[in-house]
């Protein structure tokens, strides 16, 4: 680790968190499509760049911790560092997500994905962790609390869908197998939007101190919306 001044890598660090979560959301998308299109060569392109994004997330924790094992840094500088460690730890669960829906290729016919509509969902959870490293980088905790209002959104799409395959499957001649499939894939793509939330309500602790916890939905929430 160098001796530049400590706000100078830091930036560096957070440029490095930004354009990895880039790269994330942008696997999770390429995952959906593959799925969608039973690509297998893209469903093997997308296991290569999820390791490559796991090996540079790796470099980012270790630099993180040299950094606090060095500079020993104190009030704001430690907040920031712990926080792109948090945050960086949220993308390797979203970059993992990815992986959980490419193995679902050969559960799903694309006609039953199309018909769930998971392309817009999909692109709306990405915004929301597009948004909340937007809010990291420009210190905004006024986006990262509308990044929270945003997982509402998901959450109640997330509802429907539920609703919906528990009824197709008491039809006798529903396909069980697909329908669990693309309930597995909704709840990959809600899973995406709690991690981008409680990235976002980490940096409303970076930015103000206040410590905001995320409830998740559970099971008998479901049933019983």
């Amino acid at each position: 680790m160098s001796e530049r001044p400590a706000h100078l890598l830091i930036k560096e660090l957070s440029q490095i968190l930004a354009q990895l979560s880039g790269k994330v959301v942008g696997d999770f998308l390429d995952a959906l499509h593959a799925v969608k299109h039973h690509d297998d060569h893209g469903a093997r392109h997308i296991r290569i760049v999820e390791n490559e994004i796991d090996m540079a997330e790796v470099n980012l924790e270790e630099r993180c911790l040299a950094f606090l094992a060095l500079q020993q840094p104190v009030a704001m500088d430690l907040r920031a560092i712990v926080t792109i460690i948090k945050i960086n730890d949220e993308l390797k669960h979203i970059g993992d997500l990815s992986i959980h829906i490419i193995d679902r290729i050969p559960e799903i016919s694309p006609e039953m994905l199309e018909s769930f509509e998971f392309e817009n969902i999909c692109m709306h959870a990405g915004e929301m962790v597009k948004k909340s490293i937007e809010a990291f980088v420009s210190k905004d905790s006024i986006l990262a609390r509308l990044v929270s209002t945003m997982d509402e959104d998901i959450d109640a799409i997330h509802r429907k869908v539920f609703k919906r395959v528990t009824s197709l499957m008491k039809q006798p001649d529903s396909d069980v197998d697909q329908l669990i499939a693309a309930l597995s894939i909704s709840r990959y793509i809600e899973r995406m939007a709690d991690h981008a939330t409680r990235i976002a309500n980490e940096v409303v602790f970076l930015v103000t101190g206040e410590m905001v916890r995320h409830t998740e939905w559970s099971y008998d929430q479901l049933i019983t919306s």
